[in-house]
């Protein structure tokens, strides 16, 4: 890959680290390859609810509580992106969808890639191809 490919892990309002942050950027990285694009930078952000929900309505005028937002700086087929993660909102959500935490945080991780890589889940039939590309990727992770 050329230029600056780095992903980073970061912690804002809460004390969280990833078990295996390499591991996890080589599956991020690879993601993105095998989307067709390069990696650029790209910054996670792990979060509290609060700490998301002020981003939410200063940056985007919604409140409403999320499990993340992503800002986009990608230009052109190079991924650039501040991702936010809320993982009070991840330890909330993952019960409900009948899974462990760490899937649904690497659900979520992903999920704000496929996004920047082109993919929309606005209507029902992109929600499917979504899902579906999430559970291949998820498939593919080996931690």
């Amino acid at each position: 890959m050329t230029g600056q490919n780095t992903i980073s892990f970061l912690s804002e309002d809460i004390s969280f680290e990833l078990e295996s942050p390499s591991v996890v950027q080589e599956w991020i990285n690879n993601t993105i390859a095998k989307e067709g694009k390069t990696t650029g930078e790209i910054t996670y952000i792990f979060c509290s609810d609060d700490y998301l929900h002020k981003i939410n309505l200063e940056h985007l005028q919604h409140d409403t509580f999320t499990d993340i937002i992503t800002f986009n700086y990608c230009v052109d087929d190079v991924i650039n992106a501040d991702v936010f993660i809320s993982i009070d909102r991840v330890k909330e959500n993952a019960p409900s969808f009948n899974t462990t935490f760490l899937n649904e945080l690497n659900r979520v991780m992903i999920h704000g890639i496929l996004h920047l890589t082109g993919y929309d889940d606005k209507s029902d039939s992109d929600k499917e191809v979504m899902r579906s590309k999430e559970d291949f990727y998820l498939s593919l992770l080996s931690i």
